[in-house]
C-alpha cells in the first residue's frame, strides 16, 4: 500500500461547480448556474473501489451545489451505503428547486439511498442571493427521517465578531432554532476567492492566513474528486481509483 495514502478515510465528491447562489464569501469565486457535473457511475465506482480497500469511514457529496444533479449524490450515497460507510454527508445550500413536490421526493430519496447527514449552507451571506423559504421547506422535509440535520453557518472573521454579516447570520439561525434545526460550528471565512475579493476590509492584508482544508500531502487522510473526475494527478474516468492511489506521490517541496 502507498505509504503516502495509507491512512486515508474520507472520500470528498465535489459534484459540480455550478451553483443556485453567488455568494460573496465563496472561497472558489464566481460560479455559474449551469456546468460540467461529476458522472454518477464513476463516482460509485469510486467509493466502491477506495472503501474496499481502505478504512473509508466518510463520504461527503458537495459543490456548487450538489442537488443541481441529485442522480450523481444518489449513486455516492448508495454505494457508500452498501459499502457500509457509516457517516454519508451532504453540504448543501438547500436551493435546487422551488417546486414543494420536488423538494420532498429528493429529500426522500437521498435518505433513502443512505444519505444521513445533512449540513445546510445558510448565513448572510448565502441568502443575498438564495431565498429562505425554499431552503427551510427542505430542511422541513429531511427532518422528517431520522438523519441528522444541522445548519451549517459561515462567520466572518470569528463567530463571535461583531459585523453586520453575522448579526444576519445569528438572526437566520433563530429561524432555523425556531423550527427545532440546530446549528454545527460552521466554519471561518477563508480569505479566498470571493472573500478576498469582496471582505478585504476585514482582512490584513499583512497577514498570512492558514488554510483550514490544507493537508499533510505526506499523510493523506482525505482525497476530494473534482467535477471532472480529477483528483491527485490522475481521473476516475479514466483510471481505477486504487491505481490513482497507488500512483500518488506528494509534489517535491520549492
Amino acid at each position: 500500500m502507498n505509504r503516502y495514502v495509507r491512512n486515508l478515510s474520507r472520500l470528498e465528491f465535489m459534484v459540480t461547480f455550478a451553483c443556485t447562489g453567488n455568494c460573496k464569501h465563496c472561497s472558489q469565486g464566481g460560479h455559474s448556474g449551469t456546468g460540467e457535473h461529476m458522472d454518477a457511475e464513476a463516482a460509485a465506482r469510486a467509493v466502491y473501489g477506495a472503501a474496499g480497500k481502505y478504512n473509508i469511514t466518510s463520504v461527503m457529496a458537495f459543490g456548487g451545489e450538489p442537488l443541481l444533479y441529485p442522480e450523481t449524490v444518489y449513486a455516492i450515497h448508495s454505494a457508500a451505503k452498501a459499502m457500509n460507510i457509516p457517516k454519508r454527508q451532504i453540504i448543501t445550500n438547500g436551493f435546487f428547486s422551488k417546486d414543494k413536490e420536488k423538494i420532498k421526493a429528493v429529500a426522500e430519496r437521498l435518505v433513502q439511498c443512505g444519505a444521513n447527514e445533512f449540513l445546510l449552507s445558510a448565513d448572510a451571506f448565502h441568502q443575498e442571493t438564495i431565498p429562505l423559504a425554499p431552503v427551510m421547506e427542505f430542511a422541513a422535509q429531511v427532518s422528517r427521517f431520522n438523519v441528522r440535520l444541522r445548519v451549517h453557518p459561515a462567520w466572518l472573521v470569528s463567530k463571535e465578531d461583531s459585523n453586520p454579516y453575522n448579526s444576519r447570520t445569528n438572526g437566520i439561525m433563530a429561524e432555523f432554532e425556531a423550527m427545532g434545526v440546530a446549528q454545527s460550528d460552521g466554519n471561518i471565512i477563508f480569505p479566498s476567492g470571493n472573500a478576498r475579493k469582496y471582505l478585504s476590509e476585514y482582512y490584513d492584508a499583512e497577514q498570512e492566513y492558514p488554510n483550514p482544508y490544507e493537508q499533510n500531502p505526506e499523510d493523506l487522510q482525505a482525497i476530494c474528486i473534482e467535477p471532472d473526475g480529477a483528483v491527485l494527478g490522475g481521473n476516475i474516468y479514466r483510471a481505477d481509483i486504487l491505481d490513482i492511489l497507488e500512483g500518488y506521490e506528494p509534489m517535491p517541496h520549492t
